[in-house]
């Protein structure tokens, strides 16, 4: 059992209309990745379950998108403070649900909380538009008003912020919204929604199916007339599915997908901070994030230097249950994804990859994987051309700024890019030339609610966070006032 200080933040059965009821599909076990124990048994929603929840919040519209913005403000803003006030209990909950170390956990709490305060906020300056006239006898304006229901699927790899991102600027715009969770990470979902309540959040504002059948409730939150926008994070090969679902109501969408983020090191670049920096963004959550680094590319005149001390970095990296103090690597999500890696590992070999450290499944055990090193990649190798997610660091040499331009954008992906360098005149050629959504220049570190997020290509469509983020959960409606 997990130990929490408010234990009625666990939460296993469905929220809507701002009840808790339970799934009509029966129940599903929630593993710890650790350890392969049961965290929770909750329910299991399906279809039904979906159709209810989106009527729930078409009723739950009608006012809330009617309420003024000041008022949703504070409700969100109540919201938040709560999600701060329990950020160790919600974080705990995520470790023991999704396996990433304690300290990241809370720290995502915390990073997703910044969504709610900021639309809070960012809600109240949403404006409309008073046209000049192009006739004495007429007045030409501009209405922003909320798209409506909207139908959100959230992935394992973020169970909080995930939400909040989506879920905050909907609701601060006047939508209301119906979430479906991943199955196996729902208790951070569900422990959203008990400090919603708290919070004073009208019934049917925010609802959560949790359902193991993801294609029925999928068809619903894509499908269902009354939903006006559809929102998803998750694989790009899942996405097309949704994206083409929505098309027979030709509703709204945006779409996180999949990623394959390039790492350059140029030849005058900050090694240390380069190594430093490329260990935080190629191992956070066990390297499962869609903007982790996945293809590392080094000038080959300070190959050596930087592949020595990613090496000693990665030696350091303590892998452990994500409730162990001080753990840095957590358990990858499943076995399905372990084995995944098993395979990356045996083509990258077979085709004359190097391994400097790692390599292997951790003596850990269950879903644990050794953080490695791999050098001597090739263009052939599964891993240079496909999204690695999980734990290995593959590291190719280059020679010029134009092939290293030429290979990173090499990809039908575009979500994040980083590279380090000294050189100005660099900075700015090389940001304008990546094509990706997200770029940081000697930095791995970007994430923040105040500034957009999304990418180009098959890596998704729309932004999420910033001024962007808000703005797709309108409707723009011009009014001509005639008769004046």
């Amino acid at each position: 059992m997990i130990k929490l200080e408010d234990p009625t933040l666990f939460r296993t059965e469905n929220f809507v209309n701002g009840k808790w009821v339970a799934g009509s599909a029966g129940h599903i076990e929630v593993l710890n990745p650790a350890s392969g124990e049961l965290v929770a048994r909750t329910v299991d929603g399906n279809a039904d379950d979906a159709r209810a929840a989106v009527d729930a919040a078409a009723v739950a519209f009608k006012s809330w998108s009617r309420m003024p913005a000041k008022e949703r403000a504070a409700y969100l803003r109540r919201w938040y403070e709560l999600i701060l006030e329990n950020a160790d209990d919600l974080g705990a909950l995520m470790t023991a649900e999704q396996g990433k170390p304690l300290s990241e956990a809370i720290g995502e709490v915390k990073y997703g909380a910044g969504f709610i305060e900021f639309y809070a906020e960012e809600c109240k300056r949403v404006m409309g538009d008073i046209i000049p006239t192009v006739a004495n006898d007429r007045r030409l304006q501009v209405y922003k008003q909320a798209v409506g229901v909207v139908g959100c699927i959230t992935p394992w790899n973020f169970p909080n912020a995930m939400i909040t991102r989506k879920a905050a600027p909907a609701m601060a715009a006047g939508c209301t919204v119906v979430i479906k969770p991943d199955a196996g990470t729902p208790l951070s979902a569900l422990a959203l929604c008990e400090l919603a309540q708290r919070a004073g959040i009208p019934a049917g504002v925010l609802n959560v199916v949790v359902g193991s059948d993801a294609q029925a409730i999928g068809e619903v939150l894509t499908q269902h007339e009354k939903i006006g926008k559809f929102t998803f994070t998750g694989s790009t090969a899942v996405g097309k599915v949704l994206m083409a679902q929505c098309a027979s109501t030709v509703k709204k969408i945006s779409l996180e997908l999949g990623g394959n983020a390039p790492f350059i090191v140029f030849d005058d670049a900050d090694i240390d901070a380069a190594v430093s920096h490329c260990v935080a963004t190629k191992f956070r959550n066990c390297g499962q994030t869609c903007v982790c680094t996945n293809r590392i590319f080094v000038h080959e005149s300070i190959a050596e230097e930087f592949t020595d001390k990613l090496q000693q970095s990665i030696a350091a990296l303590k892998v452990a249950n994500g409730l162990e103090e001080g753990a840095e690597i957590g358990p990858m999500i499943n076995i399905q994804a372990l084995e995944k890696m098993d395979t990356l590992m045996a083509d990258a070999l077979s085709k004359g990859a190097k391994v400097l450290i790692g390599g292997a499944r951790h003596e850990l055990g269950q879903n644990f994987f050794q953080p490695t090193l791999l050098t001597d990649i090739n263009d052939a190798m599964r891993l240079a051309n496909e999204e690695i997610f999980g734990p290995i660091a593959a590291v190719q040499t280059f020679t010029t700024e134009e092939e290293v331009i030429a290979k990173a954008n090499a990809t039908e992906y575009g979500l994040a890019a980083y590279f380090f360098t000294r050189d100005i005149g660099r900075v700015m050629r090389v940001s304008e030339d990546l094509e990706y959504g997200i770029v940081c220049s000697n930095s791995g570190v970007f994430s923040t609610e105040v500034a957009p997020f999304g990418g180009w290509k098959q890596s998704g469509i729309g932004s999420e966070g910033g001024r962007e983020g808000i703005a797709d959960f309108y409707e723009t409606k011009f009014h001509s006032l005639g008769g004046i």
